[in-house]
Order: C-alpha cells, then sequence, then structure tokens
C-alpha cells in the first residue's frame, strides 16, 4: 500500500472507553508508521475526550495527533469514501456512504475489524469474504487474536523499548509517582484497579486490608470509583479522594490520556483491566494481570474467558494456573475475590516470569496494524 492512502475509520462508542479506545490507538499508528491519510469518524466526541484532551467534542471536524477527526452524526453529511474503510466491531456504515463505496470505480478496500477472543474458531473466520447482498462490494472479516493466523493485537513500534526505559530509570519512575502524589514506600504493593463496577471489590479490598503486606491500589474516576468508595463508606470518589482501611490505602485518580494509562501499567506491580483495549495494553505491560471480560447475557463470555486462560495458562505451573483461573473466575462471578487473592499472590513469582514470557510471544506474531496492511495489500 502507498503512503498517502486514505483510511475511514468508523466508530460507534456502546457504553465503554474500549471501542474507541482501539479505533484511535489504530488511527494514530496507521498514520504514523505508515503515512496513510485517517480520518476517524466517532458518533460521542464528549466519551472520546477523555483519552484525547485536546478534542473538543461541539467540532464536526479537528486535526489531533495526526487524525482527521470527524464527528459521525445520525444524518449523515456527503463524504468522498476513502480507499480503505474499516468498519469497527460491526458498527454498521451509513447507507449513503456504502452507495457512495460502491460508486467508485476503484472499489474500496472494506475490513470488519471484530471483537478481540481467543476461541479456536476465529482462525477459521480471520479473512473472511461476505460480498453485499445488492452492490458490487465485498467486506473481509478481521480477527484480532493471539496466535499466528489471527489478527494479532495492536502494538506500536517501540512499546517494549519504551516500558523497558521507564522501568530502568529511576529518575523517571520517582517523577512518575511524585506526579500522582506518592514518593516511595518499602514493602508497598502496587495495583491499579479498573473494573466494571459489579465485581467483588469489597472481598478484595477486605482481603487486602487485613493482609500482611500494605497495598496502594490506584482506581480511575467514574464507574471504577463507585464500588472503591461504597466500601469506604463515601457518597462518592473525586479525583484526589484518598481512603484507608488497615494495611489498605486507596487514591482516586483523574481519567488519563493512553500513553499515561500505559505508564501506570508499567509501573504498578499487578493490573486488574477490563474490557479489551486496557486488557491488551495490560498483556504488553509484561505484569501480573486479572482480567474482568465484557459481560454478555446468558454468561456467554465465559467461554471466552475460558478460551483465553487455557492459553495464558498453558505455560504456567500448576499451582500458578490454577491460582490465575481462580481469582478470575472469582472476580467474573462477583464473589470470592478475597480467599482467591491469597492463592493468586502467593504464586508472584512464577506469575513475573511467565509475564514477559507471554508477552514475548504475542510480540514475535506481529503487530495488528501490520497485519492487516499486508492483508489488505494482498487482497
Amino acid at each position: 500500500m502507498q503512503a498517502g492512502q486514505r483510511w475511514d475509520i468508523f466508530c460507534a462508542v456502546v457504553d465503554n472507553y474500549g471501542d474507541i479506545g482501539v479505533c484511535w490507538r489504530l488511527a494514530r499508528q496507521l498514520a504514523a508508521e505508515h503515512g496513510f491519510r485517517v480520518r476517524l469518524w466517532v458518533d460521542d466526541l464528549a466519551s472520546f475526550r477523555p483519552l484525547c484532551p485536546e478534542i473538543e467534542p461541539a467540532k464536526e471536524r479537528q486535526i489531533a495527533r495526526g487524525v482527521e477527526v470527524r464527528h459521525w452524526p445520525k444524518d449523515f453529511p456527503p463524504a468522498e469514501p476513502a480507499d480503505v474503510v474499516v468498519e469497527a466491531f460491526a458498527c454498521h456504515l451509513p447507507a449513503s456512504y456504502v452507495a457512495d463505496m460502491a460508486a467508485r470505480e476503484a472499489k474500496p478496500g472494506w475490513v470488519n475489524l471484530e471483537y478481540l477472543s481467543a476461541e479456536t474458531w476465529v482462525e477459521d473466520c480471520h479473512g473472511l469474504a461476505s460480498p453485499h447482498p445488492a452492490l458490487p462490494l465485498v467486506k473481509h472479516f478481521f480477527f484480532p487474536g493471539f496466535t499466528p493466523a489471527t489478527g494479532g493485537l495492536l502494538r506500536e513500534a517501540g512499546l517494549a523499548a519504551r516500558r523497558r526505559a521507564f522501568l530502568a530509570d529511576p529518575a523517571a519512575l520517582e517523577a512518575f509517582w511524585r506526579a500522582l502524589g506518592l514518593g516511595p514506600r518499602a514493602g508497598e504493593l502496587r495495583v491499579s484497579l479498573f473494573c466494571y463496577g459489579d465485581e467483588d471489590v469489597a472481598g478484595l479490598f477486605d482481603a487486602w486490608a487485613g493482609g500482611e503486606q500494605p497495598v496502594l491500589c490506584l482506581v480511575p474516576e467514574g464507574r471504577s470509583a463507585r464500588p472503591a468508595a461504597a466500601f469506604f463508606g463515601a457518597a462518592g470518589a473525586a479525583p484526589g479522594s484518598v481512603f484507608s482501611r488497615g494495611r489498605l490505602e486507596v487514591r482516586i485518580l483523574p481519567f488519563v490520556e493512553q500513553e499515561e494509562y500505559d505508564r501506570l501499567l508499567w509501573a504498578c506491580d499487578c493490573n486488574f483491566v477490563r474490557g479489551e483495549d486496557s486488557f491488551v495494553r495490560a498483556q504488553w505491560a509484561a505484569k501480573p494481570l486479572v482480567w474482568r471480560i465484557y459481560p454478555q447475557e446468558e454468561e456467554a463470555h465465559r467461554v471466552k474467558l475460558d478460551a483465553f486462560l487455557d492459553k495464558y495458562c498453558a505455560g504456567l505451573e500448576a499451582e500458578a494456573a490454577a491460582g490465575v483461573r481462580a481469582l478470575w473466575h472469582a472476580w467474573d462471578r462477583g464473589a470470592g475475590a478475597g480467599p482467591a487473592w491469597s492463592g493468586f499472590w502467593r504464586c508472584r513469582a512464577a506469575l513475573e516470569v511467565h509475564a514477559p514470557s507471554w508477552a514475548e510471544g504475542l510480540r514475535a506474531q506481529g503487530d495488528l496494524a501490520a497485519k492487516l496492511v499486508n492483508f489488505l495489500k494482498n487482497k
């Protein structure tokens, strides 16, 4: 594909930051590393702003970090289709835009970027073509995943090197913690907690408060902070709030843009993450992690959770694998996280060896943006 080629990415924000988080990372990487002219269409710019503070929600068109950001209104404006169109997470393109795609002499490459899954069927469906029932267009399904036969995971060039440099620089680490109002405290376990709010936060906090090791838990404002505040009997939790009980201290952080969140994941000893975007970033952070998959009706998500656990735990010794499964299941179930924590963290040494090994295995498979570009080039 030629540098300067035009790409359109369409993103419909659902109820969290995962969809726009993935699309924003992909758009920036395609522009910065591949030289494409990227236009990102977003239906909810207000939800986008926490990830990119310079976004002005009232603007229909703006440039942010080399990407043209457009508001995607219900009444879609006339817009010349790009050379490549990415329909993120089956968000359904505007009918007028699809008609204009079909009217082009050189038909655009059209990809539906699917949700991330570790299930085995993903390999069979990755890259499948879906001809339009009425128009001369073909859409292809592109599945992120954890094997070479899938589309891989989003990862910017040099990410691992930046992480290593940050962690090897005492001054950078100290400056990072100082910016959060924290200094060095010997023997303290530092944990980031990004959750949906219906997990067993109280059980986990009880275990930490009554444990032998001091725990500092860093929670972003918003949905994740509500159960934290409830545990301490507080009506709310604004950024800067500090709560403590026993050996546990909880600090509420402002929602930060993606690069700063990466550094938080790198700096913490263990990361609780949710959804897709933070889940992938926690794997690149190469630290022990706990994942809350996006809940689905009739508990369909638990099949996906177990599919990933089967892959992730394959390289772990039996006790550590059992500890991971027990805590992740308890966290998803919303009960039993406190007792499960001790079995999980008892295997800290094994988890800290496994996490970077897992990340390196994923890195060797290639990154999603490059795989997407090569896929379309071959089409």
